[in-house]
């Protein structure tokens, strides 16, 4: 489920919904310290992405690989974007 917000910030930011699957099966997460996860693309869980769908096709998502989400506990995602900074892991 996505609010009303997350699907405008996926149209306009033009993140495919391709990405969106990618980030729920490969994602890792992170609590942002607000009540929520953040769920993005690390150099572990490329390399997994790489390990079971090829490194050519990966490859071929990398303009994508900055993409994140964030997400209530409950499964709700609140927002999309692209990173432009690294995200911080205290």
């Amino acid at each position: 489920m996505e609010t009303r917000h997350a699907a405008i910030r996926s149209q306009q930011r033009a993140i495919p919904p391709m990405v969106d699957r990618l980030l729920d099966e490969f994602g890792e997460e992170a609590f942002d310290g607000r009540g929520c996860i953040r769920v993005f693309f690390s150099h572990r869980s490329i390399r997994r992405m790489e390990q079971q769908l090829g490194r050519q096709p990966v490859g071929m998502f990398k303009r994508y690989l900055t993409a994140y989400k964030v997400e209530t506990l409950d499964g709700t995602v609140v927002t999309r974007g692209w990173r432009t900074e690294r995200i911080s892991r205290r």
